[in-house]
């Protein structure tokens, strides 16, 4: 009876190591992960913030939240119609960095040549800490946080925002960024992704839940820190969806093929599809290039026919010499690693980055895209790089 038992145990046993073995074998090609070891702080809201709100178009109200759930929390909030002194605090490390905030919102070119080098990385989604080490590993930004990129252009292909705990936090950071690159020629470009997208339409389905705790402190509705009456929602709504950058193009999903049908150019798309950046996109029964270009399926911020669809290479070019550049680069779709595909004509940066409140199974390293004198390099999150 005993060995019977043992037997049909250790049946159960192996057949188990087996399933095991075949779920891993399946996270590891879809280049999935598990997460775990959440960290407490990731509910410390003392110091969150700020979120500001137009009072009316010229006056701003300026709020952080403070204390925590056992005293209780409160607002510490002011006005102000021009320019302020602020800071972002990120509660993990107990650090924080400053920054101006200026009423001045401007729409960025969709058009660079200047023959500097590039640095590209995509779909952070809320990852702070990830996001900033990874700067200073590349001398982006020095340890206290100073821009020292010089007149290089730093390229964020989307998705900064969701699925963490300090999308706050990053979006704080980029605009922090923007103001120090300028100083001294840099640039920092902000293209929008899909999740960008979604918050400024009012869909926070992938926030983390933190953002509706903070919206009920606030005596806000979670779309209300993105749409038209926040300051950040503005912020957000003056960036373009493409911009062409020393003869590449950057774009957080793709350009469908059948782009190409249609009379138009990069900033006609990006007008376009700002204007519709708080409207849901649905499909609606025209088909015009409205409809294309804020489609879910087709629309550049949405495509994802580079790695799903049997393209050929004359598709690819094609569509490239429609904005007649040399080659995309897109996040969006997950890769194992930042890849080359169709003979160097696009580069998938999308990797799967560490998150700042809980830890990954398998591991996760963050990659980005460096362009520098024609040459294409992996950059790793230890500060090396590897050339394509």
């Amino acid at each position: 009876m005993k060995r019977r038992i043992l037997r049909y145990l250790k049946h159960i046993f192996a057949t188990l190591i087996v399933l095991l073995t075949i779920g891993i074998s399946i996270l590891l090609y879809e280049n999935g992960s598990m997460h775990y070891g959440d960290n407490i702080e990731r509910m410390n809201w003392n110091n969150e913030g700020p979120y500001v709100f137009y009072k009316n178009d010229s006056i701003l109200n300026l709020n952080y939240i403070k204390g925590n759930k056992i005293d209780g929390f409160s607002i510490d909030s002011q006005e102000f119609n021009s320019k302020i002194s602020a800071k972002s605090y990120f509660n993990l490390d107990k650090t924080e960095f400053d920054f101006t905030i200026d009423n001045n919102i401007k729409i960025p070119k969709t058009n660079y040549n200047d023959g500097e080098k590039i640095i590209a990385i995509s779909d952070i989604e809320s990852g702070y800490r990830t996001f900033r080490d990874f700067l200073i590993h590349h001398m982006v930004i020095d340890k206290n946080l100073h821009w020292i990129f010089g007149k290089g252009h730093l390229v964020l292909v989307g998705d900064f925002v969701d699925r963490g705990f300090s999308t706050t936090q990053v979006l704080w950071f980029i605009y922090k960024l923007e103001q120090d690159a300028k100083k001294v020629g840099g640039n920092v470009h902000f293209i929008l992704g899909n999740h960008e997208i979604k918050n400024l339409q009012g869909n926070y389905k992938s926030a983390s839940e933190k953002y509706f705790h903070v919206g009920s402190i606030l005596k806000k509705q979670q779309y209300e820190f993105y749409n038209k009456n926040s300051f950040m929602g503005r912020w957000m709504t003056s960036k373009n969806t493409l911009e062409i950058i020393n003869g590449h193009l950057f774009v957080h999903g793709g350009i469908h093929p059948e782009l190409t049908n249609f009379k138009t150019n990069i900033l006609e798309i990006n007008t376009i599809v700002r204007a519709n950046y708080h409207s849901a996109s649905y499909p609606k029964k025209e088909k015009n290039l409205e409809q294309f270009l804020i489609s879910t399926q087709t629309g550049p911020s949405w495509y994802r026919g580079y790695f799903k669809d049997d393209l050929t290479q004359e598709k690819i070019e094609k569509g490239l010499d429609f904005f007649n550049v040399k080659a995309v680069v897109v996040g969006h779709t997950v890769q194992g690693k930042i890849k080359k595909l169709y003979r160097g004509k696009v580069f998938g940066i999308d990797v799967m980055h560490p998150k700042d409140y809980h830890k990954n199974f398998p591991n996760k390293e963050s990659e980005g895209l460096l362009i520098e004198n024609e040459k294409y390099y992996r950059i790793l999150s230890n500060g090396k790089r590897k050339e394509l």
